[in-house]
């Protein structure tokens, strides 16, 4: 490899984190390459940014550091048709997650360097904190070292797409895997819907309004969450009455109690142990029907119906982020290519 100062890069994948990922990379002075299946969803959207896609396999062969930036499911399959065969010898291999070489499903060839880059954001933030002048705090790690400068190609990538203008975190591609999917089940996510449809429920069926249950169980999370955001714990209790304080104090414990820690060591030790991962690698490779039946429930739980009314009346959301469109692909739920982003 050339040199880590400006290594030309291939961005595989132009979802959420690739489209922030490659702009910003751009905007900082690196040659980037989009690499994508020709045709498919996100060709349009790149080109309307400004570039010039290529297929996969033109954009590994051409690039110095490769980062894979499509769905943790179809990397295995990209790898070894496309990755693996194309990618030059010595070259920087890069991932934004670690599930797939953590768990084994890729094994990248040992002449390569394999580093991860994981901003702590979805990558509309990701793109908007640069355009301001700020960025996403990331973390980053090293798998293999064969050049002896694999840190600081990361540290190289991180900084071109401002993570690097926060405090990078060094971790392990174990650290990163399991934490982040542990963030994502236990709270962010699974424990943080289930909690508030939960409580939205129990006000429901003891007979309060659902439009009333709907703000005090959803709504208002938001304004709680921001305060964690921009100064943890602290900043709430400087924000909340003493009359909120004294309840959150006294009664968080009944909901997050001893049994509720027991069932996150659950679900730590099967992520820790592959449970999680082999489950959902045979799930896709099933053709995902138990995912789409689960996700398909919480698309239809009373309180999206009672949301979607009450949201039509804030004006403000329709300037909000959009979530990337949906593959025709992902839309069907069939198996997705595995250029596809």
């Amino acid at each position: 490899m050339s040199t880590a100062s400006k290594p030309k890069i291939a961005i595989l994948g132009y979802g959420s984190q690739g489209r922030a990922h490659a702009l910003n990379l751009r905007d900082s002075g690196f040659d980037v390459t989009v690499g994508l299946r020709p045709g498919g969803p996100t060709e349009i959207k790149a080109k309307a940014d400004g570039f010039a896609p290529k297929t996969p396999a033109e954009a590994v062969r051409g690039a110095e550091l490769v980062a894979v930036l499509t769905p943790d499911m179809v990397q295995p399959q990209l790898y070894g048709e496309t990755i693996e065969p194309n990618i030059a010898p010595g070259a920087c291999l890069l991932f934004a997650h670690g599930f797939n070489v953590h768990y084994g499903q890729i094994a990248p060839r040992e002449d390569l360097d394999v580093v991860l880059v994981a901003p702590k954001g979805p990558g509309a933030l990701v793109r908007r904190e640069y355009e301001i002048g700020r960025g996403v705090p990331s973390v980053y790690a090293v798998h293999q070292d064969k050049s002896g400068r694999a840190e600081e190609f990361a540290l190289t990538y991180c900084a071109g797409i401002g993570g690097a203008r926060q405090n990078a975190i060094r971790t392990t591609f174990k650290e990163e895997t399991e934490t982040d999917l542990f963030g994502e089940q236990a709270v962010l996510c699974g424990g943080a819907t289930k909690l508030v449809q939960a409580g939205w429920e129990t006000l429901v069926e003891a007979g309060y309004q659902p439009e009333v249950a709907y703000y005090e169980c959803l709504h208002e999370l938001k304004l709680i969450v921001d305060l964690f955001y921009e100064g943890g714990i602290t900043r709430m209790h400087e924000f909340i009455s003493e009359t909120a304080q004294y309840g959150a104090l006294t009664r968080g414990t009944y909901v997050i109690d001893d049994d509720a820690r027991a069932q996150m060591k659950k679900i730590l030790a099967e992520i820790q142990d592959g449970t999680f991962a082999r489950q959902w690698i045979a799930e896709y490779a099933a053709g995902n029907a138990n995912y789409k039946a689960l996700k398909q429930a919480d698309l239809e739980h009373p309180i999206e119906a009672v949301g979607k009314k009450l949201r039509a009346n804030m004006k403000w959301l329709s300037t909000a982020p959009q979530a990337p469109a949906k593959s025709a692909a992902a839309k069907s739920a069939r198996k997705p290519q595995p250029e596809a982003a």
